[in-house]
């Protein structure tokens, strides 16, 4: 019986709750991210994040670029954090999506842990 990952199907973009300035607990936005990246095992569905932060020590672009160009991905789901962000960087991001994975679906989460329920939407689940 074969029990290695399978292959990333699905990538996830959004901010490392740990480098999101602010006077706030990132623990329970990790533990929420966390929970949602675990659905996908459980389902048998390949995922990888590309997590970033807010804190001026990424360059964002280019580090979603290079996630995005590292594979052929089914579905990317964009998180809330970065829907939310002020600025451009929701722009940024979708544009980026757009232009290195233009055959993926784009899918958004309402919480970190229904990412799955995101991307399933889109993607064929086993």
């Amino acid at each position: 019986m074969d029990t290695s990952p399978s292959p990333a199907r699905v990538l996830v973009i959004g901010l490392d709750p740990y480098r999101v300035p602010g006077p706030w607990d990132p623990e329970p936005a990790a533990d929420a991210i966390d929970r949602g990246i675990a659905r996908f095992a459980e389902h048998g569905v390949g995922v990888e994040t590309c997590l970033f932060g807010l804190d001026g020590s990424d360059d964002i672009p280019a580090v979603v670029a290079a996630a995005l160009a590292a594979r052929s991905w089914e579905c990317v789901v964009v998180g809330g954090g970065v829907r939310r962000s002020e600025g451009e960087l929701f722009e940024q991001v979708v544009n980026l999506v757009r232009r290195h994975a233009p055959d993926a679906a784009i899918a958004f989460n309402t919480e970190p842990d229904t990412t799955f329920e995101a991307a399933a939407r889109w993607i064929d689940v086993p």
